[in-house]
């Protein structure tokens, strides 16, 4: 059996532990701060294969402490993406397998810098975008002898918005005003450039159903270095019902609240509802040459809320806590690089459907 530590008993963490416990081939170390959260856990998830731990991640020595003692195969944060850092560190310190979901660009390269040389598999943006939207870009552009444009759309969305946002909180409040704010990684002619938040406006029709898409930051992972010289123009687009980027766009630039995140999460938290009644949608288009021709491929994804061991959670739940526990499980197995720093990209789509995490995919 696997010792795994999850830090941080959110709503992503604690899924992520509840998959792995239940797979009957992990122990479970919950790590969190907050004891409501931990007793929630413990009273919601009760597992003789979950193990929680008061622990400020932020102490180091604490954190380091807690690793040691409980002897742990790999680490897996499901922390804001500004703890992570510090976790990469205190993992390479120790030696053991590190994993993230990270969506933000900085710390997705501290963790590559950290990972040098280190015998064990570093692996940040374990999640939905990037994460897997990741792996199916990989996946399909492997299909072409010439690449052209590469397309990856992600919205997680309310089932039925009530609000002029159009929108509800399904995860982060941090996490999202990040990817409104900060620059955007893209591929054009070929080279990597960096594209201004909430523009590159289009609209998207799926399944019948209207959605507009904006430059969010971070959802491209690494895909845009990997990829760069080899497709004409690769970029990543937020999913949203029409109209609400030009409220997001009055609120970020016209009242300058982007310079001051901390009033903006503050109005968002208390003005917008949270649900579990949400909807994910994945859509990637690529298009190039392959025998003789110009082609186009494509994949789309709809995954709405699950019942999972008598338990409803959300799609972005199931979306994200499945992704990260697939690729951790193909690191431990040995079907994925297990050293040095682990691209999504690094990872086979086929690999990813057929292990019992992925599953929630197909």
């Amino acid at each position: 059996m696997k010792n795994v530590a999850v830090l941080g008993a959110g709503k992503i963490g604690s899924l992520i532990s509840w998959l792995l416990a239940h797979s009957g081939d992990y122990h479970v170390h919950v790590g969190d701060m907050l004891p409501e959260t931990l007793q929630h856990l413990e009273r919601e998830l009760e597992h003789p294969s979950i193990q929680v731990h008061s622990l400020d991640i932020m102490d180091r020595s604490s954190l380091v402490q807690l690793l040691r003692a409980i002897q742990v195969d790999a680490v897996i944060s499901a922390l804001p993406f500004y703890c992570n850092r510090q976790v990469a560190e205190v993992a390479g310190e120790l030696n053991i397998h590190y994993f993230d979901l990270t969506e933000d660009v900085e710390v997705a390269w501290a963790v590559r810098k950290i990972s040098e040389k280190a015998p064990a598999a570093f692996v940040p943006q374990c999640g939905l975008a990037p994460g897997f939207i990741s792996i199916v870009a990989s996946d399909l552009m492997r299909r072409f002898v010439e690449l052209d444009t590469v397309k990856l759309r992600v919205g997680a969305l309310p089932a039925r918005p009530s609000n002029a946002l159009k929108y509800a909180l399904t995860w982060s409040t941090n996490g999202l005003i990040n990817q409104y704010a900060n620059p955007c990684q893209a591929i054009e002619n070929g080279l990597p450039v960096s594209l201004p938040p909430l523009e590159g406006y289009e609209t998207v029709e799926l399944d019948g159903s209207p959605y507009e898409a904006f430059n969010t930051s971070g959802g491209l992972g690494t895909l845009a270095e990997t990829y760069a010289g080899r497709v004409k123009k690769m970029n990543y687009k937020t999913l949203r019902y029409p109209g609400h980027c030009e409220k997001m766009r009055f609120l970020m630039n016209d009242l300058e609240l982007r310079r001051d995140r901390e009033t903006l999460a503050r109005i968002l938290e208390n003005a917008v509802p949270r649900t579990l009644q949400d909807v994910v949608l994945l859509y990637v288009s690529v298009t190039g040459k392959r025998d003789g021709g110009f082609f186009e491929g494509s994949f789309v994804r709809r995954v709405y809320p699950q019942k999972i061991g008598g338990i409803l959670w959300s799609a972005i739940q199931v979306t994200t806590a499945s992704s990260a526990c697939a690729v951790v499980d193909l690191v431990l197995q040995g079907k994925a690089p297990a050293r040095g720093f682990v691209t999504q990209e690094c990872i086979r789509l086929d690999s990813f459907l057929e292990n019992r995490f992925g599953l929630y995919y197909r």
